[in-house]
């Protein structure tokens, strides 16, 4: 009881730290030059994935939920785009972390990961064209031609919403998995004993 009892502190522990983490990371977001300004790029989602590798998926949803729950203290956006960024982090956190918890190898996280980040690419999109950038058009007087004009700027087949999204959000939303996962590969070894309470 005691042992069970502990585990659960420690978990919750973690997950506290861990979100703690994500949130300082949120805030250290910027752009790149190969896609609009008002993209940025953070890495807020490694404490995330590697929670949910080393304590389950839903730890690792619980991450998401509370450094965005933290950095609603600093929104630009009304909670939007805070919402957007928890459900794109949990859909690539959750589908890792149950593609591994089956079989914890190595080839079923590298597996976990990729689909994680196809997904979260997917639902980024439909995120933005339905929910994000309809709310800055209603709520914040930015109209549709001004958010397409950013992106076809950079590249003038994007003269579309979808278009845009399709061609610089979904490679966008992928790599930023894919370095999240490369990230937690490369100090997961280290932190998971700790985090686990094995060290």
């Amino acid at each position: 009881m005691k042992t069970t009892t502990g585990k659960k502190i420690r978990a919750l522990t973690v997950t506290a730290i861990m979100s703690a983490l994500g949130y300082i990371l949120m805030l250290l977001e910027f752009p790149l030059p190969i896609i609009p300004s008002f993209i940025k790029l953070d890495f807020s989602e490694i404490p995330a994935i590697i929670t949910s590798f080393a304590l389950g998926p839903l730890y690792g949803i619980a991450v998401c939920l509370f450094k965005n729950l933290l950095h609603l203290f600093n929104t630009s956006s009304a909670g939007v785009g805070e919402l957007s960024n928890f459900i794109l982090g949990a859909v690539f956190v959750s589908i890792a972390g149950i593609i591994y918890k089956r079989k914890k190898t190595f080839g079923r996280a590298v597996l976990g990961v990729i689909s994680g980040a196809v997904a979260m690419s997917i639902f980024s999109v439909i995120s933005n064209y339905f929910f994000v950038y309809p709310f800055y058009v209603k709520f914040y007087g930015m109209p549709y031609e001004a958010i397409v004009g950013a992106y076809s700027a950079i590249l003038p087949a994007a003269n579309t919403l979808l278009k845009a999204l399709i061609i610089f959000n979904v490679p966008f939303t992928f790599i930023k998995g894919m370095i999240d996962a490369a990230v937690c590969f490369a100090c997961y070894k280290q932190l998971s004993p700790i985090i686990k309470g094995r060290y």
